[in-house]
């Protein structure tokens, strides 16, 4: 079972927010694969990704650029197949209330959702119930002045 976080958006933007995460799995040797609803979202986490502050370098590709096993960053709007990731990742980002049924193919689940956003509050509660019911460890991280601080 993975690991399953969900991480409450409530003081930066998820274009703000996501890259420090990304980063964070980076520098421990990690890949993600970041999953995404929209193809028009992704094009521009693509652009946003490439010239973000900090930190300054994440390598990424999705399926335009192609090659995905030669990508630290996986950026998708499909599911990871049966064997996993397409380039191997054991870190799996959710965004835009997005789902995934091979949950079992990682070892970490990082759920991003928008605290101002009644609707993403409301899915992202609905799959914690899921995520709950299928076995996996679950926590909840919340920002706060100091940054992720997780709740109880």
């Amino acid at each position: 079972m993975a690991e399953y976080g969900f991480y409450h958006l409530t003081r930066t933007p998820l274009e703000q927010a996501l890259p420090k995460l990304l980063g964070r799995v980076l520098s421990g040797g990690g890949r993600a694969m970041v999953l995404m609803a929209e193809p028009q979202r992704l094009e521009a986490l693509d652009a946003a990704l490439w010239t973000c502050p900090d930190p300054d370098w994440l390598p990424h590709g999705s399926p335009r650029a192609g090659h995905p096993h030669l990508q630290p960053i996986w950026l998708t709007t499909e599911d990871a197949g049966p064997e996993g990731a397409p380039n191997g990742a054991r870190f799996l980002f959710l965004l835009e209330s997005t789902q995934s049924a091979r949950l079992d193919t990682f070892d970490r689940v990082l759920d991003l959702f928008d605290g101002g956003d009644t609707e993403a509050v409301a899915a992202a509660r609905g799959r914690w119930r899921a995520a709950k019911a299928g076995g996996h460890a679950l926590t909840y991280w919340q920002q706060g002045a100091r940054g992720w601080e997780k709740k109880s």
